[in-house]
């Protein structure tokens, strides 16, 4: 998880929760066998943003397996519903994995429409080793520290470079959470959810996920499908490929996007200066990289950073006039400034960012096997590289901890499901991070399921981010249930993409660009 994209979003919340044990609020429908269940204490941590957020916490079991065993803390947040019908929790996920969901639940209740958000307690949770949750992991917090090695490992001795990176980085989560790390993985957090809802006293929860967090829904549904009662995945994960193949696919798109990119800058050639010839502009890209790999921007923007930089605009387009006219004042002007400051804004990892990537780390190489014959990854990556050069060998590096992991893999879950009521998918056609066969793929495996798909969409996580269209589908989906069935193709319902941004008039960020909020809090790499 890299830092949130400060140019662009809101202000970052940090929710402190009560540890106090109390009743659970009166008025919500109680489950059969949970009268053991830790009770909740709500106590306010409203924010200017969003005013109503309550905080909690609950005490889990570190082992599932062991629930008499040590225990640990999860960080929860709740903006209460207020309506006289009240549908239950809908717990939220932005992704990750590491990702925090607490302020995630402030900027979902107040994106629905309000007689809708006001039938629903919407639930944040930080899950295990994630943000205000205790205990937080944090394996090396100078792992990211600029300048680093140069991505692509075009020697050996830039290669050993960056494996002894990896290496370490490995060695320190085993030595500093050596008690942790088996327990760190999808399948108990998604245990967590469970021991969520009992303290909630709900019979079945409501789940949003984005991202990652979507893989975490399918997860809970599999193992619980009883305790389901609407499910809504946004940029959906294929969970036939976690995790080492799925990586592998987001190179070839997250390189689409890119070059996504090049053709926007290019239609945009008074603003930028660059031409009107995709392919030349990212031509002068790479030599811009080359440049820096040489002599780094401001001492610590070199090529891997500038790779860094430039990833989140894979993500949401929104992004794109800012680092356009960071590219265009280096390339023009050999001006660096602009680009350190996109450095700053976009690319360079915070403390969230270095427990967010420590848990996305812990997840995704104990969720699944991983090749622990280097030569495997080598070769895998160098036959992406030549087709897409964009990200591939970042990508392998900040995933690469996993070929010298010190906690045994899982088998991941096999998602397969006819036992489940209706859920609600979206899809972006072009989505980088999350690409559009797993959305179809999940749609299958769901047996009731509705796909949405935004068709010329690139971004990742597009619900309640400015899209009338599909945010209509959601609303009507936890108002009443309702699905859109039938349509042509593998998608029951198609809204148009929203326009890609505009250049910048000004150096001020939009005031009320919802889908700039959206993505600040979903973050990158996940």
């Amino acid at each position: 998880m890299r830092k949130r994209a400060a140019v662009l979003c809101g202000a970052a919340v940090v929710l402190a929760g009560s540890l106090t044990a109390a009743p659970a609020e009166a008025g919500v429908p109680h489950a059969a066998g949970t009268s053991r269940a830790a009770k909740l204490a709500w106590k306010k941590c409203g924010t200017e943003d969003y005013p109503t957020l309550q905080c909690a916490s609950v005490k889990v079991p570190l082992d599932h397996a062991d629930p008499a065993g040590r225990k640990i803390t999860l960080a929860l947040s709740r903006v209460p519903h207020t309506a006289k019908k009240y549908q239950g929790p809908l717990l939220v996920n932005p992704g990750g994995p590491g990702g925090s969901g607490l302020t995630l639940a402030g900027f979902i209740a107040s994106s629905l429409p309000e007689k809708v958000a006001a039938q629903y307690d919407v639930i944040g949770f930080d899950p295990r080793g994630v943000g205000a949750s205790e205990p937080a992991l944090d394996c090396a917090p100078d792992h990211f520290a600029p300048v680093r090695p140069d991505s692509v490992p075009t020697s050996p001795e830039v290669e050993r470079a960056n494996l002894t990176r990896v290496q370490s980085f490995a060695a320190a989560c085993g030595r500093k959470y050596a008690d942790l790390l088996p327990h760190i993985d999808t399948a108990s957090a998604v245990r967590d959810m469970d021991v969520i809802r009992r303290a909630l006293g709900a019979k079945k929860i409501n789940y949003f996920g984005y991202s990652y967090g979507t893989y975490l829904g399918t997860v809970y549904a599999k193992l619980f499908p009883e305790r389901v009662r609407r499910l809504v995945l946004d940029s959906v994960v294929d969970p036939t490929q976690v995790w080492y193949d799925s990586n592998l696919d987001q190179d070839y798109a997250f390189n689409d996007r890119h070059r996504a990119f090049m053709t926007w800058v290019a239609k945009h050639d008074r603003a930028y200066g660059l031409g009107t010839d995709p392919e030349k502009i990212e031509a002068e890209w790479y030599a811009m990289r080359a440049a820096l790999k040489k002599d780094p921007a401001g001492g610590k923007v070199g090529a891997a950073e500038l790779e860094d930089t430039y990833l989140p605009g894979g993500y949401y387009n929104g992004y794109w006039p800012y680092l356009a006219e960071a590219f265009s004042a280096y390339v023009k002007d050999g001006d660096d400034e602009p680009l350190v400051d996109a450095y700053d804004g976009f690319g360079a990892t915070d403390a969230a960012g270095h427990n967010g990537f420590s848990v996305y780390t812990a997840v995704e190489c104990r969720d699944a096997p991983w090749p622990r014959d280097w030569r495997q990854w080598r070769k895998d990556n160098w036959e992406a590289y030549e087709r897409a050069p964009f990200m591939t060998w970042n990508n392998a590096w900040y995933n690469a901890p996993c070929a010298f992991w010190p906690a045994e893999s899982l088998r991941p879950e096999r998602i397969r499901n006819s036992r489940l009521p209706s859920a609600l998918l979206f899809q972006a056609t072009h989505d980088a991070a999350t690409p559009y066969q797993g959305g179809v793929t999940v749609h299958r495996l769901l047996a009731h399921s509705s796909l949405v798909v935004e068709s010329g969409g690139g971004n990742h996580g597009i619900t309640l981010s400015g899209n009338a269209c599909l945010d209509r589908h959601l609303a009507a989906y936890l108002a009443d249930g309702t699905v859109p069935r039938g349509g042509s193709g593998d998608a029951d319902a198609v809204c148009a993409a929203l326009p890609d941004p505009k250049p910048l008039k000004s150096k001020a960020a939009p005031s009320t660009a919802r889908g700039s909020t959206l993505h600040g809090l979903l973050g990158f790499r996940g």
